[in-house]
């Protein structure tokens, strides 16, 4: 094993970070419970940060200056420069009161993949949506209760997902072309392999392996989605581990949001941890593109 280094990165204490980006040598990141996106720069430590006035679940970038993002309101854009929100879709409004935006990401062809939450816990009460290139909004997988990690292969013949509650990375047949899922297969148990909290946000690595964090687990696995097997453990100092991120030089850092657990108390819950030296590299991310920009 390589000689691994973990730190923290930035000032910020999140109540609750989430949904990691790498994007134009920044990390993009959301705080849900304290209602804000924030810029990280990983160079420096320094930090732009937006209030959004909401619960918010999840960003991407765009090919532009702005955002998309998810959260209590729904999909909306989000310029930085102003302020403004415009909004896109909140399909589950009416019909699922409790329900709020959580992960999400964009595919190798730029449509963007948002999930909702039950916030009361609900089983099989929310769903998983596609935004097209074209701004259309469809429902593309349904009865989840905690919409989490999403990515896709290198082939962008797979996609792989996350519904918390049952400890699972599910691997879908990708129409990259088309983005449209095909059948699916259960590629990683968690209960399997005996791991210590839930699976809750994921990434890939150049090799196709998975990356998971471990809310309420204090732990990112290394999972192969071929055999489920458990490839590598990498414990932190911070029970509630989120998400997860390559980035910096060579996509070859680690970035990791964390949360602050309700009872315990942790001199960096809420900090984003880096975690060096896993002579391991990332893909690049993808953004949305821009429909009504290009």
């Amino acid at each position: 094993m390589k000689d691994i280094k973990i730190s923290t990165v930035g000032t910020r204490f999140s109540k609750w970070g989430e949904g990691p980006i790498y994007w134009e040598n920044h990390l993009l990141y959301v705080d849900i419970e304290g209602h804000c996106l924030i810029r990280l720069n990983p160079e420096n430590g320094t930090e732009e940060v937006w209030e959004t006035g909401e619960r918010i679940g999840t960003v991407v970038p765009t090919q532009t200056s702005d955002f998309i993002c998810a959260g209590d309101s729904g999909i909306y854009r989000f310029d930085p420069l102003d302020g403004k929100k415009t909004f896109l879709a909140d399909p589950e409004a009416n019909k699922r009161p409790d329900n709020r935006f959580n992960d999400g990401k964009c595919d190798p062809s730029g449509r963007f993949w948002a999930g909702t939450i039950s916030t009361v816990k609900k089983e099989g009460d929310a769903n998983l949506y596609q935004l097209d290139c074209l701004g259309k909004l469809s429902l593309q997988i349904s009865g989840v209760t905690n919409s989490n990690g999403i990515c896709w292969d290198a082939s962008k013949t797979e996609m792989y997902y996350i519904d918390t509650p049952t400890k699972k990375v599910v691997a879908y047949e990708y129409d990259d072309p088309n983005g449209k899922l095909g059948s699916s297969r259960t590629a990683v148990n968690f209960a399997d392999l005996d791991a210590e909290g839930s699976p809750d946000g994921m990434t890939i690595d150049r090799d196709g392996m998975l990356w998971v964090a471990m809310c309420h687990g204090g732990a990112v696995l290394r999972v192969n989605p071929e055999s489920g097997e458990l490839l590598q453990k990498v414990e932190l100092p911070c029970v509630e581990t989120t998400a997860c991120a390559f980035g910096g030089e060579n996509l070859s850092r680690l970035f990791v949001t964390t949360g602050m657990h309700k009872s315990l108390v942790e001199e960096n819950a809420g900090k984003i941890f880096v975690i060096d030296g896993l002579g391991i590299s990332g893909v690049p991310a993808f953004p949305y593109q821009d429909y009504h920009k290009s």
